[in-house]
């Protein structure tokens, strides 16, 4: 028997619809414009763009190969449509647009559709700060990054506060200086500016410092703190001594982490990607001040064509969540012409100054570019080992719990409740052994008025069932259920009402409150000594725990915090939340002044008095 793989190789196109795809595409306009790739079902498989439509689309329909993806996807097409734009950046973004609508099966797709975050340092401000936000702004401060997560800019934050003594605490200064008495955080390295004697300026230098290590000055800042460090000793203030010693050892080991790759003055994007592997992948470097701050890497389906126009795609997407683009953009391999000249002028568009894109072919740039594309390939590797490794714990569950198939994707919920208020369902999804975040969801129970899980999970399942048909979400292949043997019974109770016949599992927790077994129809399932489903299985467990738990916790904490506003007269339900949004909680509003409070909408200046003399004589009480 010849294989579908061997007959395409030979025939690139299908004879079935070969005939009608190269008269149809030999009619095409030498136009920019966007081209959608149908199978025969009519669903989109495809979706590219061309400077000159009638060129590319019909390039694909020849017999000559283009690489086994692009014969692959080429020999499923049936029939394709396209849309003229009056520019190829025009086209640019409407086949970006057309990516995350269709989501087509051989398209590289940008998962992450966020902008990125940036370290702000409020230069301006008496007293500055250092703040996480995602946008870059007029007026004096400053910007770093950008960086991958915020995860990252607070990490940064924290070495920054430890390492130069900035606080930590939420006080406002200078309206808490004074307030403060045996600070904890004084103890432990602080600058603590709420004590009357340390002047802002005090404070400032100390933030300066800070300030300079991320621009790169760490060589000024470890030979300033070292001739402070002799000073206080020749003076026998050891301790103002040790302090700075410590400070000098706490930035010697963050500027260890930082890798030197170009002259300090630097900045620039480095792309780098890679379709060898079994995973295709892409790894961009941040240089700032001539150090790789930080890298991030992509990873692309198997099926996933990557070639230029792919590429170009991507980088596109990766820049157009960005507020700042530095003005070198350096990529690992050469683009089409065409591509180079979109993705240039796009680029140059989106920035108010020139931005350059290139390919270095030799020198320090072009040992950049590779060490960016062998880190590309080392992930894509690591990548693959992991997910064989998921594979293989996969197959093992299928066989102790004695499934049909093996479950790609499995959906567990929890019940979580306070008292009889917020009783929520939650569902975690995880697929291939990972978690799928953004397919999580929460269900606050309708019917469900006191503590009745059962009742309650019923509600849940139900919820998450009821429509699987009618909008073509994905079903599970296994659900696993935080609970014991009668969970499980009300989800097969559930799933026979909608004639679904997928298997479900509990999972059964010891005294201690640790995943202990599984629990099917027919009792429980022993894990124990199967590590690997084991820590799969915890993993899950604890995940929609947590979940579940977090968010009933959160919105009980919105709800104390609504009901301690409206103690205060003149606040109702309206005005309460709004306080909480624009400070971000309750401790947000207790912190801010008079001044700020009236710039909530509803607050005047009377009732903004009252809410800090609340608080204020809540402190001294």
């Amino acid at each position: 028997m010849v294989s579908a793989a061997f007959y395409y190789r030979r025939n690139m196109v299908n004879p079935e619809f070969a005939d009608h795809l190269r008269e149809k595409s030999a009619g095409l306009p030498l136009s920019p414009g966007v081209y959608i790739m149908h199978d025969k079902n009519g669903k989109v498989i495809y979706v590219g763009k061309s400077r000159k439509l009638k060129n590319r689309v019909s390039q694909y329909f020849h017999d000559d190969t283009k690489g086994a993806k692009t014969d692959a996807m080429t020999y499923s097409v049936a029939d394709f449509e396209y849309i003229l734009c009056d520019t190829e950046i025009e086209a640019l973004s409407l086949e970006n647009s057309l990516i995350k609508l269709y989501k087509p099966r051989y398209n590289i797709k940008l998962k992450d559709d966020k902008s990125y975050p940036y370290l702000k340092a409020t230069v301006d401000e008496e007293y500055p700060r250092f703040v996480m936000t995602r946008r870059r702004e007029g007026g004096r401060s400053l910007y770093f990054g950008p960086y991958t997560s915020t995860s990252t800019v607070y990490g940064i934050i924290s070495a920054m506060q430890k390492t130069f003594g900035i606080p930590s605490c939420h006080r406002t200064f200078p309206r808490d200086k004074g307030k403060i008495k045996n600070c904890i955080y004084m103890q432990i390295g602080c600058c603590a500016p709420c004590r009357e004697n340390v002047t802002a300026e005090e404070y400032r230098e100390a933030f300066m410092q800070a300030v300079s290590f991320l621009s790169g000055n760490t060589d000024d800042i470890v030979e300033m703190l070292t001739e402070k460090m002799k000073q206080a000793s020749q003076m026998l203030a050891f301790e103002t001594a040790a302090l700075y010693r410590n400070r000098i050892q706490s930035i010697r080991r963050l500027a260890e982490k930082q890798k030197v790759v170009d002259a300090p003055d630097i900045e620039r994007d480095i792309v780098a990607w890679q379709s060898a592997e079994p995973i295709p992948s892409a790894c961009v470097f941040y240089i700032r001040g001539g150090k790789l701050i930080e890298s991030e890497t992509f990873f692309f389906g198997a099926n996933e064509i990557m070639d230029s126009s792919a590429v170009t795609s991507f980088i596109y997407g990766l820049y157009t969540n960005r507020e700042y683009i530095p003005k070198e953009v350096f990529l690992s391999d050469d683009l089409t012409e065409d591509d180079m000249l979109t993705l240039s002028e796009w680029l140059n568009t989106k920035t108010a100054y020139k931005v350059t894109l290139h390919t270095p072919k030799r020198g320090a740039a072009r040992k950049t570019c590779d060490l960016a594309r062998s880190n590309a390939i080392q992930k894509a590797q690591e990548r693959f080992k992991e997910e064989g490794k998921s594979d293989k714990t996969l197959v093992r569950l299928a066989s102790i719990a004695g499934l049909e198939v093996v479950p790609e994707r499995i959906e567990a919920y929890d019940i979580s409740n306070i008292g009889n208020e917020n009783i929520t369902g939650g569902m975690v999804v995880f697929e291939n052994g990972k978690p799928q975040k953004s397919e999580y969801r929460l269900f606050g129970i309708k019917d469900s008025q006191s503590q009745d899980d059962y009742g309650a999970m019923r509600e849940t399942l139900r919820r998450r069932f009821r429509h699987l048909s009618d909008d073509g979400a994905r079903a599970p292949d296994l659900i696993l259920i935080d609970g014991g043997a009668q969970h499980v019974t009300v989800a097969y109770e559930v799933l026979a009402e909608y004639g679904l016949n997928i298997p479900a599992l509990g999972m059964v927790k010891d005294k201690h409150h640790k995943t202990r077994a599984l629990v099917g129809c027919d009792g429980e399932i022993s894990i124990a000594i199967e590590q690997n489903v084991f820590v799969l299985i915890y993993s899950i467990q604890e995940e929609v725990h947590r979940f579940t738990v977090g968010k009933v916790t959160k919105a009980k904490r919105k709800n104390e915090s609504t009901s301690v506003l409206r103690e205060i007269d003149g606040i109702g339900e309206a005005k309460a939340r709004a306080l909480l949004v624009r400070f971000g909680g309750l401790r947000g509003v207790k912190n801010a002044t008079p001044a700020q409070l009236i710039e909530v909408t509803g607050i005047t200046p009377a009732l903004a008095e009252k809410i800090a003399a609340y608080f204020e004589k809540g402190e001294k009480t």
